[in-house]
């Protein structure tokens, strides 16, 4: 049996792959820095998990290592690993082999929506009985899990450009949501981040489709025009292949009613029992690839009717003192404007965003627009920025952000302990509010907090 070896096993990602390979029947251990929030996930699949990372790790009956690209190269495990004789592999090269290895290998990229809308097509999938395989990163509420082993054709994975990792997945289906500028640390300029989706589509297997926006087809259009490969367009507010019409909010409870439009034929009603036009807008993304790819319509209703969101994609956490308690991995000002849109959608008194900036380079690059966006809130509270991989150079901090949005007329404050944030919202917090813990950080801790301590009292 192949032993394969996952250095920072805790990411979400990485952790779906482990579980992916121990349920192909692989012999499968890892390490990280610490005990993450995939560690119950890790121990149900009986992976064994080392903490902390360190060369020691690394024994000799490993055939396969894999680390994720928050491995630096001078980490000690690391360097053990690439002197073992084992083979070492990104995590991207990894799930890469993996994708290969089904006859219908499915990519949701694009700057945002690529977890919902992913997370969406797999219920559909799922609905229509084709039993596909999944990696995703988020955890679905519907399964528990962020990936499964299923015995059909369709494999659907969440592809990110981050450090091109996107070009090791080749897709036959194809979604991308959306290009805006994001992880210039890597890319440098928008220009080099839509040639890397250029990259990613023409890396595509024949045969297929490349579901998108109207405006972003002609970026692809040269690329696909001598290949098996069809564009279908998909859009709310612009003529498109895929649209939808008669959208309504529900009378009782969270979403909306409307209907699929096919090229101007009416396919039926759907119904999505979630907030935020953002989340229309991934639903008809996964809805156009599945009538494309042979779906019927009425499991595309079924798998949309049936899903219950990811967790840290507004997920309800519980009531403190009677509001209520939101956490959400937004950390792009778009990601932030469509939460906070579609936190408006629930009904609330004062709406209290405790907000963590992730990394200095993108709080620097879209300053005016986190200020833009953050706005929309009543009370904003702001942790200090997770540096993740970056190095405070003294050119941003959220001190900044909150005198900013204090000029805009935002009641807003930088406050940078946890405890201290804690307490604060203790004192301010009432019936009818809402609290929203957002960021790709450790804010949660906050919202988690909070909630536990209503046992202590």
């Amino acid at each position: 049996m192949k032993h394969i070896h996952f250095i920072g096993i805790g990411g979400i990602s990485m952790s779906g792959i482990a579980c992916a390979m121990k349920a192909l029947g692989y012999e499968v251990t890892g390490s990280d820095r610490q005990i993450g929030d995939t560690y119950p996930l890790l121990m149900q699949a009986g992976i064994p998990v080392r903490i902390p990372q360190q060369a020691e790790n690394i024994t000799p009956d490993i055939d396969t290592i894999v680390y994720t690209a928050a491995i630096h190269e001078d980490n000690p495990e690391l360097i053990a690993a690439r002197k073992s004789g084992a083979e070492v592999l990104s995590r991207a090269e990894m799930l890469g082999r993996l994708f290969d290895h089904y006859d219908t290998p499915i990519a949701v990229a694009g700057s945002h929506g690529k977890t919902s809308t992913s997370s969406i097509l797999a219920h559909i999938y799922m609905a229509a009985g084709r039993d596909p395989s999944f990696n995703i990163g988020g955890i679905l509420h519907n399964t528990g899990t962020n990936f499964r082993i299923g015995q059909g054709d369709p494999m659907i994975i969440e592809a990110c450009e981050y450090t091109d990792s996107f070009l090791h997945f080749h897709a036959k289906y194809n979604i991308i949501t959306n290009i805006e500028p994001e992880h210039l640390d890597y890319f440098k300029t928008f220009e080099n981040e839509q040639h890397s989706f250029q990259k990613f589509v023409d890396g595509m297997k024949e045969g297929g489709a490349l579901v998108t926006s109207p405006s972003l087809a002609p970026l692809f259009s040269t690329l696909v025009k001598d290949k098996d490969i069809r564009i279908v367009t998909a859009s709310l507010d612009e003529p498109a292949d895929f649209t939808v019409s008669d959208l309504v909010h529900h009378k009782t409870g969270l979403g909306y009613s409307f209907h699929l439009i096919e090229r101007g034929k009416d396919l039926g009603q759907l119904d999505l029992y979630l907030p935020g036009m953002h989340m229309v807008y991934d639903a008809l993304l996964a809805a156009a690839l599945s009538v494309s790819e042979g779906i019927s319509f009425d499991a595309v209703r079924e798998g949309i009717a049936s899903y219950q969101s990811t967790k840290k994609r507004f997920e309800y956490l519980g009531d403190y003192h009677g509001a209520k308690v939101i956490d959400d991995y937004a950390h792009h000002p778009t990601e932030i404007k469509a939460q906070l849109k579609a936190a408006h959608e629930v009904p609330f008194r004062e709406l209290y965003v405790v907000f963590q900036p992730h990394t200095y380079s993108r709080t620097i690059s879209f300053f005016n627009d986190f200020v833009d966006a953050l706005s929309l809130a009543d009370h904003v509270i702001l942790c200090d920025i997770y540096a993740a991989r970056e190095v405070d150079t003294g050119e941003v901090s959220s001190a900044m952000l909150a005198e900013a949005l204090r000029q805009k007329g935002v009641d807003a404050v930088h406050i940078p302990v946890f405890e201290e944030i804690e307490k604060f919202l203790e004192k301010k917090i009432s019936t009818g509010d809402m609290l929203i813990t957002m960021g790709a950080g450790n804010a949660v801790k906050i919202a988690a907090d909070l909630l536990s301590s209503l046992g202590e009292e």
